[in-house]
C-alpha cells in the first residue's frame, strides 16, 4: 500500500513538470491558431511567429508601383529543387559553374572507374580463388610491383582532384573588391531580414509565403517568400550573415552559396549572379520547430531596375550619400572667394598709391 501511494506521487509530479513542455510544444506546432496575422508587426523580434506581414509580397506582385520596379513572375524562375532530380541544380554563379564543371568532368568519371574496378576485383577474386577453384591456397606475401602500382596510382588521383579543388576553394572566398555592394542578411526563429548598409540601411522582412497564396501564383509552395532578397546581376556582392537568436545557415544551392549565420558573428562572401531571375534556397541549420519554414527567394535583376527597387524601397544610389558629406566636408572659402579677395587686397593698394602721389 505504502510503494503504490510512492508511486501514485511520483506520476503525478511528473505529470505536472511535463505539463508547461507539452503546452509549449503545441504552441509550436500551431503558431497559426495561437498568433493573429498582424500586419502591423514588421520590427524583427524574438517573437516566434514566421508569418509576420505576410502578404505584402503578393500584392507588390499583381502590378508595378510609381517607380517601376515590376517583381519577377513564376515564369523567371531557374533556381530551385526538382521533384525526382538526381545531382546539382543548375549553376549561375561562376563558382558554381566551376564546381559543376569539376564533378562532371574530374569526380564523376574517378568515381565511377574506381567504383567499377574494385566490383570487377572482388567478382574476380570471388570466382577465380573460392574453395573450388583454388583447393590449394597461394602463400604469396607480397609483390613488389603491385604495391608501387597501389601507392603511386591513388596519389596521382589525389593530386589530380586536390589542383582544382584548392583553385575552387580560393575562389570561393575572395575577398570582396572595395566598391562591392554590401547586403546583410540576419535569421531569426523563423524568417529573414536584409538590410542595404551602402543604400540607406533600409530593410527587408522576408517570411514565407502561406502555401495556398504561392500555389494561386504559381509559385512554389513553402519556397516563396512575401518579400525576396532583390540583387543586381553581374555586380560582385558582399553578402554578411548573422542571427538574432539561435544559428542559422543561408544556403542558395543554384547560386552555390551557403554561408551560416552565428549569433554575434558576422561572416562574409562575394556572390555575382550572372542572369536574372528567380532562385531559391532554405535555411541549412536545424533551428526550431518551424526550421523547415523559412525559405530564401532571391530575385536577380539587371542593374538598373534593382536601382529603381533599391529607391522604390525609400533607399539611396549610393552615390548620393558620397555627393551629401563631400558637400558637408568642403568648408572655408573657394578658390574663386581666394581671388576675389586677392583683386579687392590689390584695389586697396593702388588706391593707397594713388593717395600718397597726390599728396
Amino acid at each position: 500500500m505504502k510503494s503504490g501511494k510512492i508511486l501514485a506521487s511520483m506520476m503525478a509530479a511528473t505529470l505536472l513538470a511535463t505539463a508547461p513542455y507539452a503546452a509549449s510544444a503545441q504552441a509550436d506546432i500551431e503558431p497559426q491558431q495561437t498568433q493573429p496575422l498582424a500586419p502591423e508587426a514588421q520590427t524583427p523580434t524574438n517573437d516566434t511567429s514566421p508569418l509576420v506581414g505576410a502578404g505584402e509580397r503578393g500584392d507588390a506582385a499583381e502590378g508595378s508601383d510609381a517607380s517601376g520596379y515590376t517583381p519577377l513572375g513564376p515564369e523567371w524562375i531557374k533556381g530551385q529543387p526538382e521533384a525526382g532530380a538526381f545531382g546539382f541544380q543548375e549553376q549561375y554563379s561562376e563558382d558554381g559553374e566551376y564546381a559543376l564543371w569539376m564533378h562532371n568532368a574530374i569526380l564523376l568519371p574517378i568515381i565511377t572507374i574506381i567504383s567499377l574496378f574494385v566490383l570487377a576485383l572482388l567478382l574476380w577474386v570471388i570466382v577465380r580463388y573460392n574453395k573450388k577453384s583454388n583447393p590449394t591456397p597461394s602463400r604469396t606475401t607480397h609483390n613488389t610491383l603491385i604495391e608501387v602500382v597501389w601507392t603511386v596510382v591513388p596519389a596521382l588521383i589525389l593530386l589530380v582532384i586536390a589542383v582544382p579543388s584548392i583553385r575552387l576553394l580560393a575562389s570561393q572566398y575572395e575577398t570582396p573588391p572595395e566598391d562591392a555592394i554590401t547586403v546583410k542578411a540576419t535569421g531569426y526563429q523563423w524568417y529573414w531580414t536584409y538590410s542595404f548598409p551602402d543604400h540607406g540601411e533600409f530593410e527587408i522582412i522576408s517570411n514565407m509565403m502561406p502555401e495556398d497564396e504561392a500555389r494561386a501564383k504559381g509559385f512554389p509552395a513553402q519556397l516563396e517568400a512575401d518579400n525576396r532578397l532583390v540583387l543586381p546581376v553581374g555586380v560582385p556582392i558582399r553578402l554578411q550573415t548573422t542571427a538574432a537568436d539561435v544559428i542559422h545557415s543561408f544556403a542558395v544551392p543554384s547560386l552555390w552559396f551557403k554561408l551560416d549565420a552565428v549569433p554575434g558573428r558576422l561572416n562574409e562572401r562575394m556572390l555575382t549572379i550572372e542572369e536574372p531571375g528567380i532562385y531559391y534556397g532554405q535555411c541549412s541549420e536545424l533551428c526550431g520547430a518551424r526550421h523547415a519554414y523559412m525559405p530564401i527567394a532571391v530575385e536577380a535583376l539587371p542593374f538598373e531596375q534593382w536601382q529603381q527597387w533599391v529607391l522604390a524601397q525609400g533607399g539611396t544610389l549610393g552615390g548620393e550619400e558620397a555627393t551629401e558629406e563631400d558637400a558637408a566636408v568642403e568648408v572655408g572659402p573657394s578658390a574663386d572667394d581666394i581671388e576675389t579677395t586677392d583683386t579687392i587686397e590689390e584695389a586697396i593698394d593702388d588706391d593707397l598709391e594713388t593717395g600718397t602721389a597726390g599728396a
